[in-house]
């Protein structure tokens, strides 16, 4: 049986939730997003769309669970809403778009965390172990 305690356990534990990348940061308790330290102009519903797709990043989400969990869309409605809040979202991302937001061309989108890309540098010592990878 779930208590008053409980839900309020989950609650407090949902809104300490917190994402910070190399460029990106959510902090949940203050309803913020900045990118690169510096806010980003989000409307209510782009921030919670960044936010679903932040709090399950990796993970491919459909159209239809956006919709729903955003808007309270049911399967049956034919929208556009979803396709001009993506792009808003990568407007507000800029160049940093394409390597969060990832297109699943006629089922979704997913959130592809920040990674910093490791390149070899001519000239870097590489040890002996990594060698014989």
């Amino acid at each position: 049986m779930t208590t008053a305690n409980d839900i309020g356990t989950t609650f407090a534990g949902a809104l300490q939730f917190r994402y910070q990348d190399a460029h990106l940061k959510i902090d949940v308790a203050d309803r913020l997003a900045l990118l690169d330290s510096r806010r980003l102009p989000l409307t209510r519903k782009e921030y919670e769309l960044l936010l679903l797709l932040v709090e399950n990043a990796g993970e491919l989400l459909t159209r239809e669970v956006l919709l729903m969990r955003v808007w309270g869309y049911g399967s049956g409605i034919r929208t556009r809403t979803l396709d001009v809040h993506i792009r808003r979202l990568r407007k507000h991302l800029g160049s940093y778009s394409a390597p969060y937001i990832e297109t699943i061309f006629g089922i979704g989108y997913r959130f592809q965390p920040f990674r910093a890309s490791r390149r070899f540098h001519p000239g870097t010592q590489v040890s002996a172990i990594a060698l014989s990878a």
